[in-house]
């Protein structure tokens, strides 16, 4: 799994590259608190097996998020953290921009 971050000089924005290594999943989307835990945009699935998608991300700010493989709900490696939330039972990765 990967996390990227490119932030603008322009805008107080981040684009956040999310990837997830997944060959054997039919579909992955990122769900958090930048997208209101959205689960019905896909990453798109790379020919090596990785899904990957870009996202626009206001800075200065944490957000929690986790990835939907198959409908099953994975948190990302190498995330900044995790916070523990308790409407899931569960901890989730956190974004540190």
């Amino acid at each position: 799994m990967a996390l990227t971050k490119k932030f603008l000089k322009t805008k107080p924005v981040c684009k956040v590259t999310f990837a997830i290594a997944a060959s054997e999943a039919d579909t992955v989307a990122v769900a958090g608190d930048f997208n209101n835990w959205d689960t019905t945009t896909p990453l798109k699935k790379l020919k090596n097996g990785t899904f990957k998608g870009t996202f626009d991300i206001p800075t200065e700010k944490s957000y929690e998020f986790k990835y939907v493989v198959d409908g099953e709900w994975v948190n990302e490696e190498a995330a900044d953290g995790y916070q523990w939330n308790d409407y899931a039972a569960a901890e989730n990765s956190v974004l540190e921009l």
